[in-house]
């Protein structure tokens, strides 16, 4: 990785108005799945008029690296996850302050600025916001999306399960922030994991959600999105629920040493009393049936582990209806 980064990975616009994404990797430096991906998304972007004269795209795509410090130290983050900092009262007191302001405040205050100017100077009638991370723990790849309508609908087209509800044992990130109340526009916000940290394929399945995103928000037409894209997502979630809700989250505090029960991958099975980790005050067991989520196989992170429940559809036209409560 060089020393001196841009945060502007790319531009795409063929000057056809359009809905404004912003596709951001790396919010966690440690996470460099995103940021590849988002760079081959752009050189494909580029060559495709040359094999595709009849290629249109409508509206424009900007890709991001997120805490650019952290990505140089290959970091998760310096002082605290920027991936809890888009809270209001935090935002406020980041743009207020003249001084003082740690790696991760600056961080924040850039790619707000940076986000604000865009949407400014392109005038869409509505902005999305795809937000790419990748997890320690091997196994599923999924989407995260808020309760909004548009949110789920799009999460569902990236061809990966669904995770409802787990916002709300979150707090501070780029779903909680990006919405239309916060921006002035019409906003819709979802997250994709896309696999293992340092997993080769977990670049190929960012590429794939990423191009199934612009289909699904109709920067591209349909017939010039590859079925590989879809073939890749929905090979890889054979056997993993569709749609699930948060159960509960793990938080960790500073000083807990926590240390997760080694083996565990995403969307495992767990039962209620096993045996998921320890920390300074003993056992950590789980409290309900259900699958894991993000076991936290890293010294940084607030967040241990989710337990999540499969939620049953029976059908596409039920499983959308569902999504949407």
């Amino acid at each position: 990785m060089p020393n001196e980064l841009e945060r502007i990975i790319g531009v795409y616009d063929q000057k056809n108005k359009g809905n404004l994404l912003f596709v951001m990797g790396g919010l966690h430096g440690n996470e460099p799945a995103g940021m590849k991906a988002i760079e081959q998304v752009f050189h494909l972007l580029e060559i495709e008029p040359l094999h595709n004269p009849n290629f249109k795209f409508n509206g424009r795509i900007i890709g991001l690296r997120g805490n650019l410090a952290a990505i140089r130290e290959n970091k998760r983050f310096i002082v605290k996850d920027l991936n809890r900092q888009f809270t209001l009262e935090n935002i406020e007191r980041v743009f207020d302050a003249h001084s003082n302001l740690d790696s991760e405040d600056k961080e924040l205050k850039e790619i707000l600025t940076l986000i604000h100017q865009e949407i400014k100077n392109y005038q869409p009638e509505k902005v999305v916001v795809l937000d790419l991370h990748t997890t320690t723990a091997f196994g599923g790849i999924f989407s995260i999306a808020t309760d909004e309508e548009e949110s789920q609908r799009i999460a569902v087209e990236l061809h990966a399960p669904v995770i409802r509800k787990l916002i709300n044992g979150i707090q501070g990130t780029t779903l909680h922030y990006f919405n239309t109340e916060n921006l002035g526009v019409e906003t819709v916000a979802v997250t994709f994991e896309s696999g293992q940290h340092n997993e080769d394929l977990s670049i190929k399945r960012a590429i794939a959600a990423i191009t199934n995103c612009l289909r699904s928000i109709e920067c591209v037409n349909a017939e010039d999105v590859e079925n590989k894209h879809d073939k890749i997502l929905i090979e890889y979630s054979k056997g993993l629920p569709k749609i699930a809700d948060l159960l509960y989250c793990h938080s960790i505090e500073e000083g807990d040493n926590f240390v997760m029960k080694e083996g565990y991958k995403n969307f495992q099975k767990v039962s209620k009393g096993e045996l998921l980790a320890h920390d300074k005050n003993g056992a950590i067991y789980c409290k309900e049936d259900g699958r894991i989520l993000m076991p936290l196989y890293q010294k940084q992170g607030q967040d241990g582990f989710f337990i999540i429940k499969t939620v049953e559809v029976f059908s596409q036209g039920e499983e959308l209806n569902l999504n949407y409560k």
